[in-house]
This record gives structure tokens, sequence and C-alpha cells, in this order.
């Protein structure tokens, strides 16, 4: 496996659902390249991170804006 599989891969080695031959490949490749392990930890703390944190209070006028944007670039009509 090689650094591009790893990123095409972490989602999935994060989340437990890879094959076993393909985790034992992709672990293979963090013993010897510093930089994909470097990003699999700092993803894997930054789940952690926003998995612990308190959802942001918004005021109604920045929600509507929010929600208006989203709208947009999704092409949903507005409510």
């Amino acid at each position: 496996m090689n650094c591009k599989g790893v990123i095409r891969e972490l989602s999935n080695y994060i989340d437990g659902d890879l094959d076993p031959v393909v985790k034992q490949e992709l672990e293979r490749h963090l013993e010897h390249c510093e930089d994909c392990t470097m990003i699999v930890d700092q993803t894997k703390k930054t789940i952690q991170v926003l998995c612990d944190s308190q959802p942001v209070s918004l005021s109604a006028d920045v929600r509507s804006r929010l929600h208006a944007t989203l709208r947009e670039k999704t092409g949903q009509k507005p409510t």
C-alpha cells in the first residue's frame, strides 16, 4: 500500500471496517511512513475532539443565513 491508498482507506480504517488483508497492508505502510502515521493520528484526535464537544448555539439570524446558503448550494428551494 502507498500513501494514496492510506488516504483512500482512512475512514474505513478508523471505523474498523477494513478487510483484514487491507488493514494489514495499511498498518505495514504506517510502520515506515511518518507522514501517513501523523495523518492517521491527527484524524483520530480531531474526531475525538469533535465528538467530545458541545454544539454551538447560533442566533436566529445566523441560523437563517446558514440555512439559506446551504439550500442555495444544494439546489433546494426555500421553505
